[in-house]
Protein backbone atom coordinates (compact mmCIF):
# COMPACT_ATOMS: atom_id res chain seq x y z
CA UNK A 1 0.00 0.00 0.00
CA UNK A 2 1.50 3.43 -1.00
CA UNK A 3 1.65 6.49 0.70
CA UNK A 4 -1.54 8.53 -1.08
CA UNK A 5 -3.38 5.53 -0.19
CA UNK A 6 -2.61 5.23 3.26
CA UNK A 7 -3.39 9.49 3.16
CA UNK A 8 -6.27 9.12 1.97
CA UNK A 9 -7.64 5.93 4.26
CA UNK A 10 -6.58 8.50 6.99
CA UNK A 11 -8.33 11.56 6.24
CA UNK A 12 -11.02 9.36 5.22
CA UNK A 13 -10.65 7.75 8.97
CA UNK A 14 -10.81 11.03 10.43
CA UNK A 15 -13.41 12.62 8.50
CA UNK A 16 -15.57 10.11 9.38
CA UNK A 17 -15.20 10.34 13.32
CA UNK A 18 -15.16 14.41 13.14
CA UNK A 19 -18.56 13.98 11.27
CA UNK A 20 -19.78 10.84 13.83
CA UNK A 21 -18.98 13.13 16.48
CA UNK A 22 -21.17 15.98 15.37
CA UNK A 23 -23.93 13.86 14.28
CA UNK A 24 -23.91 12.74 17.71
CA UNK A 25 -24.31 15.85 19.36
CA UNK A 26 -26.98 16.67 17.08
CA UNK A 27 -28.41 13.57 17.78
CA UNK A 28 -28.41 14.31 21.45
CA UNK A 29 -30.12 17.67 20.60
CA UNK A 30 -33.02 16.67 18.99
CA UNK A 31 -33.04 13.10 21.31
CA UNK A 32 -36.59 14.80 22.40
CA UNK A 33 -37.83 15.88 18.89
CA UNK A 34 -40.00 13.74 16.12
CA UNK A 35 -38.49 10.75 15.34
CA UNK A 36 -38.68 11.98 11.37
CA UNK A 37 -36.39 14.02 12.41
CA UNK A 38 -33.58 12.15 14.18
CA UNK A 39 -33.88 9.58 11.20
CA UNK A 40 -33.13 12.48 8.55
CA UNK A 41 -29.96 13.47 10.68
CA UNK A 42 -28.76 10.05 10.53
CA UNK A 43 -29.70 9.23 7.31
CA UNK A 44 -27.54 12.38 6.10
CA UNK A 45 -24.50 11.52 8.49
CA UNK A 46 -22.24 9.11 6.34
CA UNK A 47 -23.33 11.38 3.20
CA UNK A 48 -21.66 14.20 5.12
CA UNK A 49 -18.91 12.23 6.10
CA UNK A 50 -18.43 11.09 2.55
CA UNK A 51 -18.85 14.40 1.62
CA UNK A 52 -16.42 15.23 3.66
CA UNK A 53 -13.64 13.04 2.71
CA UNK A 54 -14.05 13.80 -1.46
CA UNK A 55 -13.53 17.40 -0.92
CA UNK A 56 -10.39 16.59 1.45
CA UNK A 57 -8.95 14.28 -1.13
CA UNK A 58 -9.42 16.76 -3.84
CA UNK A 59 -8.21 19.65 -1.90
CA UNK A 60 -4.98 17.06 -1.99
CA UNK A 61 -5.05 16.70 -5.60
CA UNK A 62 -5.84 12.80 -4.98
CA UNK A 63 -8.35 12.86 -7.48
CA UNK A 64 -8.98 14.91 -10.33
CA UNK A 65 -11.12 17.54 -10.69
CA UNK A 66 -13.28 15.54 -13.45
CA UNK A 67 -13.46 12.97 -11.04
CA UNK A 68 -13.89 14.67 -8.14
CA UNK A 69 -17.14 16.00 -9.97
CA UNK A 70 -18.58 12.35 -10.92
CA UNK A 71 -18.39 11.21 -7.31
CA UNK A 72 -20.11 14.68 -6.09
CA UNK A 73 -22.47 14.50 -7.94
CA UNK A 74 -23.07 10.70 -6.79
CA UNK A 75 -23.05 11.39 -3.55
CA UNK A 76 -25.87 14.18 -3.83
CA UNK A 77 -28.01 11.93 -5.53
CA UNK A 78 -27.59 9.19 -3.00
CA UNK A 79 -27.91 11.52 -0.56
CA UNK A 80 -31.52 13.00 -2.01
CA UNK A 81 -32.66 9.34 -2.26
CA UNK A 82 -31.26 8.74 1.40
CA UNK A 83 -33.23 11.54 2.31
CA UNK A 84 -36.51 10.98 0.58
CA UNK A 85 -36.39 7.45 1.90
CA UNK A 86 -35.48 8.46 5.74
CA UNK A 87 -38.34 11.18 5.34
CA UNK A 88 -41.02 8.44 4.07
CA UNK A 89 -40.14 5.81 6.83
CA UNK A 90 -40.08 8.51 9.30
CA UNK A 91 -43.52 9.14 8.35
CA UNK A 92 -44.92 5.54 8.77
CA UNK A 93 -43.25 5.05 11.97
CA UNK A 94 -44.56 8.15 13.15
CA UNK A 95 -47.94 7.31 11.60
CA UNK A 96 -47.60 3.99 13.57
CA UNK A 97 -46.45 5.50 16.99
CA UNK A 98 -49.37 8.18 16.41
CA UNK A 99 -51.99 5.60 16.52
CA UNK A 100 -50.57 3.93 18.98
CA UNK A 101 -50.60 6.53 21.61
CA UNK A 102 -54.13 7.21 20.66
CA UNK A 103 -54.96 3.53 21.55
CA UNK A 104 -52.85 3.74 24.57
CA UNK A 105 -54.88 6.97 25.62
CA UNK A 106 -58.50 5.43 25.33
CA UNK A 107 -57.46 2.25 27.26
CA UNK A 108 -59.62 1.88 30.06
CA UNK A 109 -61.37 5.23 28.97
CA UNK A 110 -63.66 3.57 26.59
CA UNK A 111 -64.35 0.26 25.23
CA UNK A 112 -65.83 0.41 21.93
CA UNK A 113 -63.54 -1.40 18.91
CA UNK A 114 -60.83 0.83 17.20
CA UNK A 115 -60.15 1.00 13.61
CA UNK A 116 -57.78 -1.09 11.90
CA UNK A 117 -54.58 0.35 11.03
CA UNK A 118 -54.48 1.67 7.62
CA UNK A 119 -51.01 2.18 5.19
CA UNK A 120 -47.76 1.29 5.55
CA UNK A 121 -46.32 0.56 9.26
CA UNK A 122 -43.51 -1.49 10.46
CA UNK A 123 -44.82 -5.27 11.50
CA UNK A 124 -43.50 -4.69 15.08
CA UNK A 125 -45.98 -1.30 15.18
CA UNK A 126 -48.37 -3.36 13.53
CA UNK A 127 -47.97 -6.68 16.76
CA UNK A 128 -48.23 -3.81 19.64
CA UNK A 129 -51.84 -2.57 17.77
CA UNK A 130 -52.36 -6.07 17.48
CA UNK A 131 -51.71 -6.42 21.30
CA UNK A 132 -53.10 -3.80 22.24
CA UNK A 133 -56.73 -4.73 21.21
CA UNK A 134 -56.32 -7.35 22.30
CA UNK A 135 -56.13 -6.31 25.84
CA UNK A 136 -58.83 -3.71 25.16
CA UNK A 137 -60.87 -7.08 24.28
CA UNK A 138 -60.08 -8.51 27.73
CA UNK A 139 -60.71 -4.98 29.20
CA UNK A 140 -64.02 -4.86 27.34
CA UNK A 141 -65.06 -8.08 28.97
CA UNK A 142 -63.75 -7.57 32.65
CA UNK A 143 -65.83 -4.22 32.36
CA UNK A 144 -69.25 -6.41 31.58
CA UNK A 145 -68.15 -8.80 34.07
CA UNK A 146 -68.00 -6.28 36.45
CA UNK A 147 -71.03 -4.49 35.64
CA UNK A 148 -73.16 -7.51 35.54
CA UNK A 149 -71.70 -8.64 38.99
CA UNK A 150 -72.37 -5.03 40.39
CA UNK A 151 -75.77 -5.23 39.12
CA UNK A 152 -76.55 -8.80 40.18
CA UNK A 153 -75.39 -7.80 43.55
CA UNK A 154 -77.89 -4.87 43.72
CA UNK A 155 -80.84 -7.51 42.66
CA UNK A 156 -79.16 -9.91 45.33
CA UNK A 157 -79.51 -7.54 47.71
CA UNK A 158 -83.64 -6.02 46.80
CA UNK A 159 -84.49 -9.49 46.51
CA UNK A 160 -83.29 -10.58 49.69
CA UNK A 161 -84.35 -7.05 51.54
CA UNK A 162 -88.02 -8.50 50.17
CA UNK A 163 -87.47 -12.22 51.39
CA UNK A 164 -86.65 -10.62 54.93
CA UNK A 165 -88.86 -7.88 55.08
CA UNK A 166 -91.53 -10.28 54.27
CA UNK A 167 -91.39 -12.82 57.66
CA UNK A 168 -90.38 -10.27 59.48
CA UNK A 169 -93.77 -8.33 59.05
CA UNK A 170 -95.58 -11.71 59.50
CA UNK A 171 -93.03 -11.98 63.43
CA UNK A 172 -94.32 -8.94 64.41
CA UNK A 173 -97.53 -9.06 63.53
CA UNK A 174 -98.01 -12.37 65.09
CA UNK A 175 -96.04 -10.75 67.91
CA UNK A 176 -97.98 -7.89 68.48
CA UNK A 177 -101.61 -10.15 68.45
CA UNK A 178 -100.02 -12.68 70.82
CA UNK A 179 -99.55 -9.55 73.20
CA UNK A 180 -103.02 -8.01 72.95
CA UNK A 181 -104.82 -11.45 72.92
CA UNK A 182 -106.39 -11.27 70.12
CA UNK A 183 -104.94 -15.07 68.61
CA UNK A 184 -106.86 -18.04 69.96
CA UNK A 185 -104.97 -20.39 69.06
CA UNK A 186 -101.28 -19.87 70.77
CA UNK A 187 -99.92 -22.75 70.12
CA UNK A 188 -100.71 -22.18 66.41
CA UNK A 189 -99.06 -19.34 66.25
CA UNK A 190 -95.65 -20.27 67.70
CA UNK A 191 -95.20 -22.84 65.78
CA UNK A 192 -96.01 -20.67 62.58
CA UNK A 193 -92.92 -17.87 64.57
CA UNK A 194 -91.19 -21.22 64.43
CA UNK A 195 -91.65 -21.84 61.13
CA UNK A 196 -90.83 -18.33 60.14
CA UNK A 197 -87.68 -18.55 61.86
CA UNK A 198 -86.41 -21.57 60.25
CA UNK A 199 -86.82 -20.20 57.04
CA UNK A 200 -85.48 -16.93 57.73
CA UNK A 201 -82.31 -18.69 59.12
CA UNK A 202 -82.56 -21.12 55.89
CA UNK A 203 -82.02 -17.71 53.49
CA UNK A 204 -78.83 -16.80 55.70
CA UNK A 205 -77.26 -19.70 55.68
CA UNK A 206 -77.97 -19.59 52.00
CA UNK A 207 -76.28 -16.49 51.88
CA UNK A 208 -73.13 -17.85 53.88
CA UNK A 209 -72.80 -20.55 51.44
CA UNK A 210 -73.07 -18.41 48.61
CA UNK A 211 -70.11 -15.88 49.93
CA UNK A 212 -68.29 -18.63 51.17
CA UNK A 213 -68.28 -20.21 47.24
CA UNK A 214 -67.53 -16.96 45.76
CA UNK A 215 -64.73 -15.89 48.19
CA UNK A 216 -62.57 -18.77 46.31
CA UNK A 217 -61.78 -20.18 50.00
CA UNK A 218 -59.59 -23.32 50.85
CA UNK A 219 -61.30 -26.33 49.64
CA UNK A 220 -62.31 -28.56 52.19
CA UNK A 221 -61.30 -32.08 52.73
CA UNK A 222 -62.53 -34.03 50.31
CA UNK A 223 -62.53 -37.57 49.39
CA UNK A 224 -63.91 -40.06 46.82
CA UNK A 225 -67.74 -40.29 46.72
CA UNK A 226 -70.33 -42.53 45.60
CA UNK A 227 -72.66 -40.01 43.47
CA UNK A 228 -74.67 -43.38 42.94
CA UNK A 229 -75.64 -44.05 46.70
CA UNK A 230 -75.69 -39.97 47.65
CA UNK A 231 -78.72 -39.53 44.40
CA UNK A 232 -80.56 -42.48 46.51
CA UNK A 233 -80.14 -40.55 49.82
CA UNK A 234 -81.09 -37.39 48.63
CA UNK A 235 -84.25 -39.35 46.73
CA UNK A 236 -84.72 -40.62 50.12
CA UNK A 237 -84.97 -37.04 52.15
CA UNK A 238 -86.63 -35.75 49.50
CA UNK A 239 -89.48 -38.66 49.44
CA UNK A 240 -92.14 -37.26 51.61
CA UNK A 241 -92.06 -33.61 50.19
CA UNK A 242 -93.00 -35.35 46.74
CA UNK A 243 -95.47 -37.10 48.00
CA UNK A 244 -96.74 -33.97 49.84
CA UNK A 245 -96.48 -31.89 46.60
CA UNK A 246 -98.00 -34.56 44.39
CA UNK A 247 -94.95 -35.47 42.43
CA UNK A 248 -93.18 -38.87 42.08
CA UNK A 249 -89.63 -38.79 42.58
CA UNK A 250 -87.90 -41.89 41.18
CA UNK A 251 -83.93 -43.16 40.32
CA UNK A 252 -82.18 -44.65 37.60
CA UNK A 253 -78.70 -45.75 37.98
CA UNK A 254 -76.76 -48.24 35.28
CA UNK A 255 -77.01 -52.09 35.99
CA UNK A 256 -73.90 -53.30 37.54
CA UNK A 257 -71.70 -52.37 40.41
CA UNK A 258 -70.09 -49.13 39.04
CA UNK A 259 -70.51 -47.09 42.54
CA UNK A 260 -69.75 -43.51 40.22
CA UNK A 261 -67.48 -42.65 42.49
CA UNK A 262 -66.47 -39.08 42.20
CA UNK A 263 -63.47 -36.67 44.25
CA UNK A 264 -65.09 -34.03 46.72
CA UNK A 265 -66.63 -32.97 49.72
CA UNK A 266 -69.80 -34.83 50.26
CA UNK A 267 -71.62 -32.52 52.60
CA UNK A 268 -71.50 -30.14 49.42
CA UNK A 269 -72.28 -32.52 46.98
CA UNK A 270 -75.13 -33.60 49.06
CA UNK A 271 -76.71 -29.67 48.93
CA UNK A 272 -76.16 -28.94 45.88
CA UNK A 273 -78.08 -32.19 44.64
CA UNK A 274 -80.88 -31.63 47.23
CA UNK A 275 -81.16 -27.76 45.58
CA UNK A 276 -81.51 -29.31 42.22
CA UNK A 277 -84.38 -32.13 43.46
CA UNK A 278 -85.92 -29.70 45.62
CA UNK A 279 -86.44 -26.73 42.47
CA UNK A 280 -87.76 -29.99 40.24
CA UNK A 281 -90.47 -30.99 43.00
CA UNK A 282 -91.71 -27.32 43.47
CA UNK A 283 -91.67 -26.86 39.91
CA UNK A 284 -93.27 -30.40 38.71
CA UNK A 285 -96.83 -29.59 38.54
CA UNK A 286 -99.32 -32.35 40.59
CA UNK A 287 -98.87 -36.01 39.38
CA UNK A 288 -95.31 -35.04 37.40
CA UNK A 289 -92.44 -36.60 38.05
CA UNK A 290 -88.99 -36.02 38.64
CA UNK A 291 -86.22 -38.17 37.93
CA UNK A 292 -82.20 -38.59 38.99
CA UNK A 293 -80.26 -40.23 36.38
CA UNK A 294 -77.02 -41.20 37.49
CA UNK A 295 -74.35 -42.61 34.58
CA UNK A 296 -70.83 -42.78 33.59
CA UNK A 297 -70.28 -40.67 30.61
CA UNK A 298 -67.53 -42.94 27.23
CA UNK A 299 -64.67 -40.32 28.63
CA UNK A 300 -65.04 -41.64 32.23
CA UNK A 301 -66.99 -38.35 33.63
CA UNK A 302 -70.08 -39.24 36.29
CA UNK A 303 -73.46 -37.52 35.29
CA UNK A 304 -75.99 -36.80 37.44
CA UNK A 305 -79.35 -35.38 35.61
CA UNK A 306 -82.43 -34.06 37.52
CA UNK A 307 -85.34 -34.13 34.72
CA UNK A 308 -88.92 -32.62 36.01
CA UNK A 309 -91.96 -31.75 34.70
CA UNK A 310 -92.07 -27.56 34.68
CA UNK A 311 -93.50 -27.48 31.34
CA UNK A 312 -89.77 -26.10 30.25
CA UNK A 313 -88.03 -22.66 30.59
CA UNK A 314 -87.99 -19.44 28.34
CA UNK A 315 -84.69 -19.47 26.05
CA UNK A 316 -84.38 -16.16 26.53
CA UNK A 317 -84.19 -17.34 30.66
CA UNK A 318 -81.58 -20.41 29.92
CA UNK A 319 -78.52 -18.41 30.52
CA UNK A 320 -80.10 -16.51 33.55
CA UNK A 321 -81.18 -19.70 35.87
CA UNK A 322 -78.20 -19.58 37.93
CA UNK A 323 -77.46 -15.73 38.35
CA UNK A 324 -77.94 -15.43 41.97
CA UNK A 325 -81.35 -14.40 43.26
CA UNK A 326 -83.03 -15.12 39.73
CA UNK A 327 -86.46 -16.85 40.24
CA UNK A 328 -88.51 -16.09 36.93
CA UNK A 329 -91.42 -18.16 38.01
CA UNK A 330 -92.18 -15.48 40.86
CA UNK A 331 -93.60 -11.50 40.87
CA UNK A 332 -90.45 -10.67 43.06
CA UNK A 333 -92.53 -7.24 43.79
CA UNK A 334 -92.46 -6.44 47.53
CA UNK A 335 -95.37 -6.74 49.70
CA UNK A 336 -96.27 -3.95 51.65
CA UNK A 337 -96.44 -5.13 55.52
CA UNK A 338 -99.45 -3.75 56.25
CA UNK A 339 -100.83 -6.61 53.73
CA UNK A 340 -98.12 -8.69 55.06
CA UNK A 341 -99.32 -7.84 58.92
CA UNK A 342 -103.03 -8.80 57.87
CA UNK A 343 -102.04 -12.01 56.08
CA UNK A 344 -99.70 -13.27 59.39
CA UNK A 345 -102.41 -12.35 62.31
CA UNK A 346 -105.33 -14.52 61.23
CA UNK A 347 -106.71 -16.46 64.05
CA UNK A 348 -105.66 -20.04 62.56
CA UNK A 349 -101.90 -18.82 62.72
CA UNK A 350 -101.34 -20.18 58.82
CA UNK A 351 -98.24 -18.17 57.35
CA UNK A 352 -99.41 -15.88 54.62
CA UNK A 353 -98.74 -17.06 51.22
CA UNK A 354 -96.60 -13.57 50.61
CA UNK A 355 -94.47 -15.15 53.33
CA UNK A 356 -93.12 -18.23 51.22
CA UNK A 357 -90.70 -19.16 49.07
CA UNK A 358 -87.08 -19.08 48.89
CA UNK A 359 -84.38 -16.50 48.24
CA UNK A 360 -83.83 -18.03 44.80
CA UNK A 361 -79.92 -18.62 46.06
CA UNK A 362 -79.94 -22.57 45.53
CA UNK A 363 -79.15 -23.11 41.74
CA UNK A 364 -76.52 -20.40 42.58
CA UNK A 365 -74.78 -22.24 45.25
CA UNK A 366 -75.17 -25.51 43.24
CA UNK A 367 -73.20 -23.80 40.48
CA UNK A 368 -70.70 -22.66 43.03
CA UNK A 369 -70.74 -26.45 44.11
CA UNK A 370 -70.49 -27.45 41.19
CA UNK A 371 -67.68 -25.36 39.67
CA UNK A 372 -65.53 -25.44 43.22
CA UNK A 373 -65.22 -29.62 42.06
CA UNK A 374 -63.87 -28.49 38.61
CA UNK A 375 -67.53 -29.78 37.10
CA UNK A 376 -69.79 -27.92 35.00
CA UNK A 377 -73.49 -27.51 35.43
CA UNK A 378 -76.12 -26.74 33.19
CA UNK A 379 -79.36 -26.74 31.92
CA UNK A 380 -81.54 -27.77 28.90
CA UNK A 381 -85.09 -28.04 27.49
CA UNK A 382 -86.65 -31.75 27.56
CA UNK A 383 -90.44 -32.57 26.32
CA UNK A 384 -92.45 -31.14 29.20
CA UNK A 385 -89.50 -29.53 31.42
CA UNK A 386 -85.88 -29.15 32.14
CA UNK A 387 -82.96 -31.56 32.84
CA UNK A 388 -80.47 -30.18 35.09
CA UNK A 389 -77.22 -31.80 34.51
CA UNK A 390 -73.89 -32.06 36.41
CA UNK A 391 -71.14 -33.54 34.83
CA UNK A 392 -67.77 -34.55 37.57
CA UNK A 393 -64.47 -35.89 36.91
CA UNK A 394 -64.32 -39.74 38.12
CA UNK A 395 -61.63 -40.47 40.64
CA UNK A 396 -59.33 -43.34 40.17
CA UNK A 397 -60.39 -47.21 40.36
CA UNK A 398 -58.88 -47.83 43.52
CA UNK A 399 -59.92 -45.27 45.37
CA UNK A 400 -61.57 -45.68 48.66
CA UNK A 401 -65.35 -44.88 47.95
CA UNK A 402 -67.17 -43.55 50.91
Amino acid sequence: MNRDTMTILALTTLWTLVVAVVGGVILYQFRRRSLRVTMIVAALAPMAAALAAVLQSVRAMFISEHDSWVVLWTLAFAGFLGLGMSVLLGHWISAGSRDVGQRLRRLGTTYEPSDRLTGAVPAELAALTDELEMTREKLAASHARERALEASRRELVAFMSHDLRTPLAGLRAVAEGLEDGVIDDVPAALRQMRSTVDRMTGLVDDLFELSRLSAAALPRKRSAVSLRELAEDVAGENGEHARASGVELTVSTPAGDDRLAVQGDPDELTRAVTNLVGNAIRHTTRGGTVTLVVDREPDGRVRLAVTDGCGGIPADDLERVFDIGWRGDEQRTPVPASASTSGSASASGEPSAASSGGGGLGLAIARGVVESHDGQIGVTNIDGGCAFQIDLPPVPANANVS
